[in-house]
C-alpha cells in the first residue's frame, strides 16, 4: 500500500507540474542563409540546428527576431535560452557569454558596384564602408580605416552600396552572395577582408545547455550531417539568382534529424550530461561593486567610448533644432491656409492640397518617411545624412504643428477678426496682429510637447546609419555587449534635456500669461 501511495502521488506531482517550457533562440532574421523569414516563421542553418538540439534535448523550440547588436546582450541577462545568428567567436564577446564549439568556418567579404576602383580590401582606406551595426564586419572596419557607416542589418548596409550611399560594404560571405545574387550591378572581392568561426552563444550561467549543445554538434560532425546540413542552405542561397523560390520555403532537414536522433553514442553523452548537470550550471561569483565598476569603465571609459555619446547628443540637438524650424514654418502656413479656407471659404484647391499632405505624412511612420527620403528621394543624390534626417522630422512635424496651430487659431472668437477689419485692418494684418498672437499662447503647452516628442523621434535615425543619441549608445552596447549602462545613460540624457525644455516652456508660457 504505501508503495502504491508513492506511486499515485508520483503520477499526481508529475501531472500538475508545469510542462517544460520551449527552448527560446534569438537571432536578427535578415541574414541568409543563416536566417531569415519564410511563410509561416524563421528558417536558415541556425534556426535548423536549434530544431536539432531541442528535438536532442526533448523541448519545442521558439525562434524570435532581434536587432543583431541587441541578441548577445540579450541572451547574457537570460532572455533567451540560445543566441545564433551567425555569432563570431571573438574575445570580447566571451567576456560576456559562453561559446560552443564552431559549426562553420565564415568570411568578412567585402561588396563594391561592379566596375568600382576598389580591388583589395587594403583600398578601403577613406572610403564609406557601410557595415551591420555590432558585427564582426563593424569591429573590423572601426580598428582599421575608421567610423563606418553603421545600419541596422545586412539589407540596408548592401543597399547603402547599391544606391550609392556607401562606396563598400563589409559583411558576412554566405549572406554577401545571396544579395548579390539577387541584385544587379553588385560584386564580391576575391580576398576577404578577415576570416572567422561562427558559434552558439549562451548566458555564462548556462553551462550544462552549452555542453549539451557541444555534444550535438561533435555527434553531427562525426556523422557528417553537419556539413550537409550547412551545404544543403549554402546550395539554396548560391541557387537564388536562378531560383528566386529557393529561400522562400523552409528546407526539409527531417532525414537529418532523423540521423542525429538515432545516435546513440549521443544519447548516453546527453543522459551523463543530464545526470551531472547540477554541478556544471552556475558561474563564478563576482561583487557587485566590482562589477559596476567594471562595466562603467569598459563602456565609457575604455577606447574613450563617452565621446560616442557626446557626438551622438551634438547630432540630436542638430536636428531637433531645424526640425523644430522647419515643423513650425510648414505648420503655421498649413494651419493658415486651412483655417482660413474653413472661415472664408476660399483657397480651395491649397486647402486639398494640405490635407493631402496631413494624410500622407500623419497615416505612415517617421521612420518609413525617412527610409524614403534617403533611399528614393536622395537616393541618387550624396546629401549629408543630417540634412535628410532635418527634412525627414521637419515634415513629420510640420502635419502636427498645423492642426495644433489651426485648434488655436478656431478657439479665437470670430468677433476678434471682425473688430480687426472694422479697424481697417486686411485679413492677413488681422490675422498676424490679433489672430495668431493669441492662438499662439493657447497652444503654447502643446506645442512645447510637440517639440518633446520630435526630440525623442530623432532616435530613430540610426537606420540611416547616422550616430544621434540613441545610435550612440547602440555603438557602446555592440561594443561591449551589455545593454543596462549605454541604456541607463541614452535615457537619462533625453531626461535632462527635456526636463530642460518643460522649465523653459514654464518660464515662456508664464511671461505670456502676464503680458
Amino acid at each position: 500500500m504505501k508503495r502504491l501511495f508513492v506511486l499515485l502521488a508520483a503520477l499526481v506531482l508529475a501531472a500538475l507540474a508545469p510542462a517544460q517550457r520551449p527552448l527560446t533562440m534569438i537571432c536578427e532574421a535578415t541574414f541568409p542563409p543563416y536566417e531569415y523569414h519564410v511563410r509561416g516563421g524563421i528558417d536558415g542553418i541556425d534556426p535548423a540546428l536549434a530544431r536539432i538540439v531541442a528535438a536532442c534535448l526533448g523541448r519545442e523550440l521558439e525562434v524570435q527576431d532581434m536587432a543583431f547588436d541587441a541578441v548577445i546582450p540579450a541572451v547574457s541577462t537570460g532572455k533567451a535560452d540560445i543566441a545564433a545568428s551567425g555569432i563570431t567567436v571573438t574575445d570580447e564577446r566571451r567576456r560576456q557569454v559562453l561559446f560552443s564549439v564552431p559549426y562553420v568556418q565564415a568570411a568578412q567579404v567585402v561588396v563594391v558596384r561592379q566596375g568600382c576602383d576598389i580591388a583589395t580590401p587594403e583600398a578601403l582606406r577613406g572610403r564609406r564602408i557601410a557595415v551591420q551595426s555590432g558585427s564582426t564586419g563593424d569591429l573590423f572596419v572601426t580598428k582599421t580605416f575608421g567610423d563606418p557607416e553603421r545600419f541596422q542589418n545586412v539589407t540596408f548596409a548592401i543597399t547603402a552600396v547599391l544606391s550609392g550611399k556607401a562606396e563598400a560594404a563589409v559583411v558576412d560571405q554566405e549572406p554577401a552572395r545571396v544579395f548579390v545574387a539577387g541584385s544587379q550591378g553588385l560584386a564580391i572581392l576575391p580576398e576577404p577582408a578577415v576570416c572567422e568561426t561562427y558559434a552558439f552563444a549562451f548566458a555564462k550561467e548556462r553551462r550544462l545547455l552549452c555542453a549539451q549543445v557541444d555534444a550535438i554538434f561533435e555527434a553531427m560532425r562525426r556523422q557528417g550531417t553537419l556539413e550537409r546540413l550547412l551545404e544543403r542552405y549554402f546550395a539554396a542561397g548560391r541557387s537564388y539568382k536562378q531560383d528566386k523560390a529557393a529561400l522562400a520555403e523552409a528546407l526539409d532537414t527531417s532525414d537529418l534529424l532523423a540521423e542525429v536522433l538515432a545516435d546513440e553514442a549521443l544519447r548516453a553523452r546527453l543522459a551523463e550530461l543530464a545526470a551531472t548537470g547540477a554541478a556544471a550550471e552556475g558561474g563564478e561569483a563576482v561583487g557587485a561593486w566590482q562589477r559596476f565598476r567594471e562595466t562603467l569603465h569598459l563602456n565609457f571609459v575604455a577606447a574613450d567610448r563617452w565621446l560616442y555619446l557626446l557626438r551622438g547628443f551634438g547630432v540630436t540637438v542638430e536636428i531637433s533644432f531645424f526640425a523644430v524650424l522647419i515643423g513650425l514654418a510648414i505648420g503655421f502656413v498649413v494651419a493658415v491656409i486651412r483655417a482660413t479656407h474653413e472661415t472664408q471659404g476660399t483657397l480651395a484647391v491649397a486647402d486639398f492640397l494640405c490635407k493631402l499632405y496631413l494624410t500622407v505624412i500623419r497615416g505612415t511612420p517617421a521612420v518609413v518617411q525617412l527610409l524614403i527620403i534617403y533611399f528614393v528621394i536622395f537616393g541618387s543624390v550624396n546629401v549629408s545624412k543630417v540634412f535628410v534626417a532635418v527634412i525627414a522630422f521637419g515634415f513629420n512635424s510640420g502635419a502636427y504643428v498645423s492642426e495644433i496651430i489651426r485648434a488655436g487659431i478656431l478657439s479665437i472668437d470670430r468677433g476678434q477678426m471682425e473688430a480687426g477689419r472694422s479697424l481697417g485692418l486686411g485679413y492677413l494684418s488681422a490675422m498676424r496682429h490679433i489672430i495668431l498672437p493669441q492662438a499662439f499662447r493657447n497652444v503654447l503647452p502643446a506645442l512645447g510637447n510637440e517639440f518633446i516628442v520630435l526630440l525623442k523621434e530623432t532616435s530613430v535615425a540610426g537606420y540611416i546609419a547616422l550616430m544621434d543619441l540613441t545610435k550612440a549608445g547602440d555603438i557602446i552596447r555592440s561594443q561591449t555587449y551589455t545593454a543596462f549602462l549605454p541604456l541607463l545613460a541614452v535615457a537619462a540624457i533625453y531626461l535632462a534635456v527635456v526636463s530642460l525644455l518643460t522649465c523653459l516652456l514654464g518660464l515662456l508660457e508664464r511671461k505670456l500669461k502676464n503680458g
